[in-house]
């Protein structure tokens, strides 16, 4: 049933069965994901499903990506565990609050959009370093704790966990093929609960990690002291979480913009993410931001709208208040096929296609990007150093493409043609083009190949100007862009040319 949909500025064509089949679907995989991470910071299980409704419910009605699903993810409460255990949960929730505050302004004051200054090589060893650790994180659910002690599943229990987990995987991989109707997720979920259930078979359910039953999540001002001290606390904690979260947030919405070749709002969501997180923290959530994983699960369950994301986090409520009893029986095993899949989907398997004919600096930017992503599991650290190195490769790369021609016109100047970027990176190699000794009193130094980036660019041509001015030799700037002339020293001896076809660029100032 196809029909049209209206939330806020969005207007979509909406297929209902879809959207709530993929809803339906994406709460199944976040339920065990939001106990996990809650239990691994130490605090209750409801306070992870209270983020996964709270962050989907609020970014999918005002998100700036439909089709992104957002929850209690891993990446940020790793950042507040230290804060937890030192302070205790009180402070996480105060500290969630003014992450969520931060993101907010962000997008307020449309700073998302630095964003896009992320490379190509960054996005792949991010996404691949995270299906690395999806799947990792799978593998654990093949363990089991006896008396505080864990160890590995064998024998009878290993089999039949990795024989339902390998079925769950046939059925997601083989059920599109007869139809996509109806997620293939879902049917495998329905399918493994039903055959473990109708076999009565012994195996390993969501219900032994932890309770879920719970009531609805209650407005509670966290109980810290309102001082500098209390700020100086939690403010490093806040700031890592908000860029953690964002980056996090802002990589899976290219991601998404990619799958479905269509465009998000970068600063809307960085409000919304941070709205969300706002209230987590008055309403007993951990927080969170984007969760890859699940958004996966939701396009490829069809979703391309907001309603998924709203079926999904009413589920998870309506899981909370009533559903406890029927989800904590579901198996992990089917849980853990369904996220392998998405481990295996979230891989860009392109990249290994194409390793070959990729520069040998994007190799190594990847591969460096995915190792710290899956060994620090810090994923805001991994796609700054990406970014750093990225950008001193390409400054390097342009610092040797400076270049300069050389002839004597016709009334016996010496015509010093630059072509080439002139910035911090490539000053150096343009102050060694010239011989000032050798070259006669008129000089004509011609900037209509080039660019003057910068505030080193311009000390640079201060200097060379400068040098021919002490050996009495008198220099002309050409081409220079008004802004380049208004912050150049008046030198003795130079003179800046005005010509119509002057260019109009501005100097980046360190000012």
């Amino acid at each position: 049933m196809n029909s049209y949909l209206h939330f806020f500025d969005f207007k979509q064509k909406v297929n209902y069965k879809t959207e709530i089949l993929a809803g339906l679907t994406v709460a199944m995989t976040m339920v065990p994901e939001s106990l996990s991470f809650a239990i691994l910071a130490g605090l209750s299980p409801l306070t992870g499903l209270y983020a996964a409704f709270l962050m989907g419910l609020i970014t999918a009605v005002f998100g700036g990506r439909p089709g992104m699903v957002s929850g209690g993810a891993g990446a940020t409460i790793v950042v507040l565990i230290a804060l937890s255990k030192a302070h205790g949960v009180e402070y996480l929730f105060a500290a969630v609050a003014l992450a969520g505050l931060m993101q907010f302004l962000i997008g307020a004051f449309r700073l998302g959009k630095f964003v896009r200054l992320i490379p190509q090589p960054v996005m792949y060893g991010f996404l691949n370093g995270l299906a690395v650790i999806i799947f990792m994180a799978q593998i654990e659910q093949f363990k089991f704790t006896d008396n505080g002690v864990t160890t590995w599943l064998v024998g009878t229990p290993l089999y039949v966990m990795g024989g339902l987990t390998l079925t769950t995987i046939l059925i997601v991989l083989f059920f599109p093929k007869i139809t996509k109707a109806i997620p293939a997720s879902l049917i495998a979920i329905v399918i493994i609960f039903a055959l473990v259930l109708g076999l009565n078979i012994d195996t390993k359910t969501v219900g032994d990690i932890a309770s879920i039953k719970g009531g609805l999540p209650s407005f509670h001002i966290p109980v810290v002291p309102l001082t500098m001290e209390t700020l100086k606390i939690i403010f490093p904690f806040s700031l890592i979480m908000a860029g953690v979260g964002l980056i996090e947030s802002l990589l899976t919405l290219s991601m998404v913009d990619e799958i479905t070749n269509s465009k998000g709002k970068a600063n809307r969501e960085a409000m919304a993410q941070g709205s969300a997180n706002f209230v987590n923290g008055f309403f007993g959530g951990m927080g969170g931001c984007a969760m890859v994983a699940q958004t996966l699960v939701n396009l490829n369950a069809g979703s391309r709208a907001r309603l998924s994301g709203i079926i999904a986090s009413l589920t998870i409520l309506i899981i909370i208040l009533f559903g406890a009893p029927v989800i904590e029986k579901i198996p992990m095993a089917a849980l853990v096929g369904v996220m392998i899949m998405v481990a295996i989907g979230t891989f860009e398997w392109v990249s290994l296609r194409i390793i070959n004919k990729m520069p040998k600096s994007d190799i190594f930017v990847g591969m460096l990007v995915a190792l710290i992503t899956i060994v620090l599991h810090n994923l805001a650290l991994a796609v700054l150093v990406g970014v750093i190195i990225s950008a001193l490769v390409f400054a390097w790369d342009n610092a040797k493409r400076i270049r300069a021609r050389k002839h004597i016109n016709a009334a016996g100047a010496k015509v010093y043609e630059i072509y080439g970027p002139l910035f911090f990176g490539s000053v150096a190699g343009f102050l060694e083009k010239f011989d000032i000794e050798s070259d006669p009193d008129e000089v004509i130094i011609d900037f209509k190949e080039s660019r003057v980036a910068d505030m080193s660019a311009i000390d640079a041509l201060n200097k060379i100007t400068a040098r021919y001015s002490d050996m009495n030799k008198h220099v002309r700037l050409k081409h220079l862009s008004k802004d380049c002339r208004s912050k150049l020293e008046k030198a003795e001896g130079v003179i800046v040319v005005t010509m119509e076809e002057d260019p109009t660029y501005k100097v980046v100032s360190d000012k």
